[in-house]
């Protein structure tokens, strides 16, 4: 399909009389369709269809009788948490395949730390049909090696060149991302589509930045193998296509469809807050220059450079003819222009290095409260290139930012906040909500079980407190969330939240006191978000006390699933009831 065919979809698919139609004002001949609320795009219904046979056949196995219309909707949620949501969420979707439950799930959606799990789980297809297998593979890669300093300069320069819009969620994926997951995967999340038929149905939940801060418009966004929008506006585009530049709906500048890595950044860069991930940031820049490996790169790269330009020199009349090319902006691949330097001759990598080293210096000494005055010199001389970038992206806060693929839309429909700006920013769900619960409450999903997961580092209720009074707000059906203050410092296991005509909750707190006793305060601490990567010892413990939580109620989830599924059918016999009581001799 060429740029100037692509359409912005409201919605994928399915039928005309389930989408409401919006004419472009520029050109009349084409449109943009929003989805009705009750249907899901046509990749997913298939999707969903074709596990729920999985669902039912494993039902049975349970000893859960039930028709197929009366098959449950199970969604899984994974929270934030960093590598602790990463290593938990791995070890409780083991138990849940032990406990013979896996089947039984139809989403599983995670924010955060969790959806580094999921795109290590999704790289493998049909992975929950060798789970042994995967998360062997998983655990030993996580226990291994970080990945070199060279492979993450290339990718900082890859990702930078490949692009218009460059951000911190860059970096961050390169320096911190990679130092968890200890991999670069370039893969894409639309070279799944078709490879988990036998999986879970995955979603990835992020934010928009500027909605959040606005308490304005649609914040909560996702992303799946099939398309990427506006979970409660009903607002998606191709997933292949989030990122390429949209106005009035129509798709303009096509931009390559990030890589798995990126997604993993975008999900989870809230591991800490502003002030923290900011020192992190600049002391893992400063570990950076510091190892020889990444000088020895600069100054190989430099030495290419300058045979390059002899090069040149021998092939042109002279000197000045080479100065002036060399004082000109040159185009990246993607049509940006980069100035080497200020100066006709840019300066040498120990200059750039010592420049990198005072700007990273003057940054730490500004977050410490102590005077950067001294480094400014060296840096206003010599820094260059991409590194002025990131100091730029650094200095406004850059992350996540994409093209807006609502542009100049006009719908009044969708709030109008969502429809201004050019470009938007795309951060770590966490920062508003440490679990996907809105990704999974959308109507046309019509879950009937939410099982969550919580592998938050406070508050083990904040996150099903929230989602509750959120939902209040919204007018979206969901239980009331009541817990005693003997639950918040003594957490249990297992807790269920029930309410008429809502979902079902389950909520499990990753520390409580039947798996850690009176230890809670302890496994907390051990655990902590902000720090780094675990020990094999510390991996196989975390492992252990996840798994737990699921071994032990492993009863109690049958059970609810039982429950659920009755409730469907009742709830469906009282349909029938309403609909025709005279078959029945009912007046």
């Amino acid at each position: 399909m060429s740029d100037k065919d692509c359409r912005l979809v409201f919605g994928c698919g399915i039928e005309d009389s389930q989408f409401t139609e919006i004419m472009s004002a520029s050109k009349p001949n084409e449109s943009v369709k929003r989805r009705n609320k009750n249907f899901l795009n046509n990749s997913e219904q298939e999707f969903v269809a074709g596990r729920r046979n999985t669902v039912l056949q494993t039902l049975k196995k349970l000893k859960i009788q039930c028709s197929r219309k009366e098959v449950p909707n199970i969604a899984l949620l994974g929270s934030g948490g960093g590598q602790r949501a990463m290593v938990g969420l791995l070890g409780s979707l083991v138990q849940l395949d032990k406990a013979g439950l896996l089947d039984c799930i139809l989403y599983l959606s995670g924010v955060s730390g969790s959806t580094w799990c999921m795109a290590s789980l999704y790289k493998e297809p049909d992975w929950s049909t060798k789970l042994e297998t995967v998360k062997n593979k998983i655990i030993e890669r996580i226990r291994g090696p970080e990945v070199s300093l060279t492979d993450a300069m290339a990718k900082l320069k890859k990702y930078y060149y490949g692009k218009d819009l460059f951000s911190l969620t860059d970096v961050w994926a390169v320096l911190v991302v990679t130092s968890y997951v200890k991999e670069i995967d370039e893969r894409t999340l639309t070279e799944q589509r078709k490879q988990h038929n036998k999986d879970p149905f995955p979603i990835y939940a992020v934010i928009d930045k500027q909605s959040k801060q606005s308490n304005d418009g649609d914040p909560w966004f996702e992303i799946n193998p099939y398309e990427a929008g506006y979970s409660l506006s009903g607002v998606f585009v191709d997933t292949g296509d989030f990122g390429s530049q949209f106005q009035k709906g129509s798709k303009i500048k096509h931009q390559d469809e990030f890589d798995m890595l990126y997604l993993q950044a975008l999900c989870g860069s809230a591991l800490g807050d502003e002030e923290d991930i900011k020192k992190t940031m600049w002391q893992k820049i400063k570990a950076f220059f510091q190892n020889e490996t990444t000088l020895e790169a600069m100054r190989k790269e430099e030495r290419e450079r300058t045979d390059e330009v002899m090069r040149k020199e021998k092939e042109t009349e002279g000197n000045e003819a080479v100065l002036d090319s060399l004082s000109k902006p040159r185009p990246s691949d993607s049509g940006k222009y980069r100035f080497p330097s200020d100066k006709p001759i840019s300066p040498s990598v120990d200059e750039c290095h010592r420049a990198l080293m005072d700007l990273v210096n003057m940054n730490l000494s500004v977050l410490n409260g102590k005077d950067p005055s001294g480094f400014e010199k060296s840096i206003r001389t010599n820094l260059n290139d991409v590194w002025i970038s990131i100091c730029k992206c650094m200095a406004q806060w850059i992350w996540g930012r994409k093209y807006n693929l609502l542009h100049n839309m006009t719908d009044e429909a969708v709030n109008s906040t969502l429809l201004q700006s050019e470009t938007r920013d795309y951060i770590d769900g966490g920062l508003l909500l440490n679990s996907p619960y809105f990704s999974v409450l959308r109507e046309d999903r019509d879950i009937d079980l939410i099982i969550s997961l919580d592998f938050s580092q406070g508050d083990p209720f904040m996150t099903v407190n929230d989602a509750a009074e959120t939902c209040k707000k919204l007018k979206i059906p969901f239980p009331e969330v009541n817990v005693t203050s003997e639950d918040k410092t003594k957490p249990k296991d297992f807790y269920v939240f029930k309410g008429q005509n809502t979902p079902t909750v389950i909520h499990i707190p990753l520390f409580n006191a039947v798996n850690c006793g009176d230890k809670v305060e302890d496994w907390r601490k051990k655990y902590r978000t902000f720090q780094g990567a675990y020990s094999a010892e510390m991996i196989a413990d975390l492992m252990d006390i996840a798994g737990k939580n699921i071994s032990n109620n492993r009863e109690k989830l049958k059970e609810q699933i039982r429950a659920v599924t009755e409730e469907k059918r009742f709830g469906r016999f009282k349909t029938f009831l309403n609909k025709d009581p005279f078959r029945l001799n009912i007046n």
